[in-house]
């Protein structure tokens, strides 16, 4: 009998790269908290792993320079700008205390789903080798 490692995982793994592109776009907001005119923006993670925005976060190229790591263009319908508490003079609407509480959430629940995945591995696991 084969292991389906898709509905074994269920949405675990889809939850965990959701999570990290999060923070990268978290942490973008952080580090222009000081750049004039800059809009601060974040991801609806339910939305997401519900598939209800279209795009599923899966990063692509077209040319050979493009760095594979970072959220694409293509994304940006998945980006959703923040509305700011208190309105900045020079445009920003970052708020990093805003952005530091959600980059904290964030990571607490990136944390929390691979504590979930590794202990469905070790299931597998145990289930592979049999008794301990």
């Amino acid at each position: 009998m084969a292991i389906s490692f898709d509905k074994a995982l269920g949405i675990h793994q889809q939850a965990l790269q959701v999570r990290a592109d999060r923070a990268e776009v978290l942490a973008n907001n952080i580090a222009n908290a000081d750049t004039p005119n800059f809009h601060g923006r974040d991801l609806d993670f339910k939305a997401i792993l519900n598939g209800e925005t279209g795009n599923q976060l899966k990063v692509t190229t077209t040319n050979a320079a493009h760095a594979a790591d970072v959220i694409h263009p293509d994304f940006a319908a998945d980006l959703m700008y923040r509305v700011p508490t208190q309105p900045s003079v020079d445009g920003n609407t970052v708020d990093v205390q805003e952005e530091m509480a959600q980059f904290g959430q964030n990571a607490l629940a990136y944390q929390a789903s691979f504590e979930f995945l590794n202990g469905k591995f070790k299931g597998l696991k145990l289930a592979i080798k049999g008794s301990a």
